[in-house]
């Protein structure tokens, strides 16, 4: 499906693209032959105002029934000369792009399905998760798959963990120079095994 622009004010009286899109998708239509159909949005999350995910209910008459996965891409042109500031593309987790960052909250609430991409794109949000939830110590020392090259042109895959307070700054072993990698715990890096070297304390 295509882009959707539109001015500010067709956003209505909601406060942001979540409580928009959470309207838009919570809806009843009436049938010419009778009964009703339509959706509800029971949990979503706009990340990084980016992508919005939702757990949305199939409703049939009133009735609830099977729970799948939206998925819209999201664009702000606050600039616009035609004042459209703001833009989605209607998808559900069928569809590519495969966006696949929907939090646990959201997935644990969808009901099982036979949709093969619909399948694949769950799996990759519960790896990204589990990505997520890794934890980096002091010393660590970590290797991603392939190099990245820096603004100062150097290169390097492994990295040794230096904690300054509640920031983290990964050093090159060889050059010790200190870099900082963006979403830096999304990335496929695994541990390099190291040794330790504890104080010994004396009494």
């Amino acid at each position: 499906m295509g882009w959707l622009f539109m001015p500010r004010s067709s956003l209505g009286p909601h406060r942001s693209a979540k409580e928009y899109l959470d309207d838009q998708f919570t809806f009843e239509r009436s049938l010419e032959g009778g009964g009703s159909r339509g959706l509800r949005v029971i949990a979503s999350s706009c990340l990084r105002n980016r992508v919005w995910y939702a757990a949305a209910q199939k409703m049939s008459d009133g009735v609830g029934g099977d729970v799948a996965a939206l998925v819209r891409l999201l664009k702000w042109n606050p600039g616009d000369e035609e004042g459209l500031i703001f833009g989605y593309n209607d998808m559900d987790e069928t569809m590519g792009p495969y966006e696949a960052d929907c939090p646990a909250r959201i997935l644990d609430l969808l009901t099982a399905t036979d949709n093969d991409n619909a399948r694949l794109r769950r799996e990759h949000c519960r790896e990204n998760i589990k990505k997520c939830h890794r934890t980096l110590a002091d010393g660590d020392r970590i290797l991603l798959p392939e190099p990245i090259t820096f603004t100062d042109g150097d290169q390097g895959a492994e990295f040794v963990v230096e904690k300054i307070g509640r920031r983290l700054v990964l050093r090159d072993p060889q050059s010790n120079l200190a870099y900082r990698i963006s979403r830096l715990m999304e990335r496929p890096w695994t541990n390099v095994p190291v040794t330790k070297v504890h104080r010994t304390l004396f009494a």
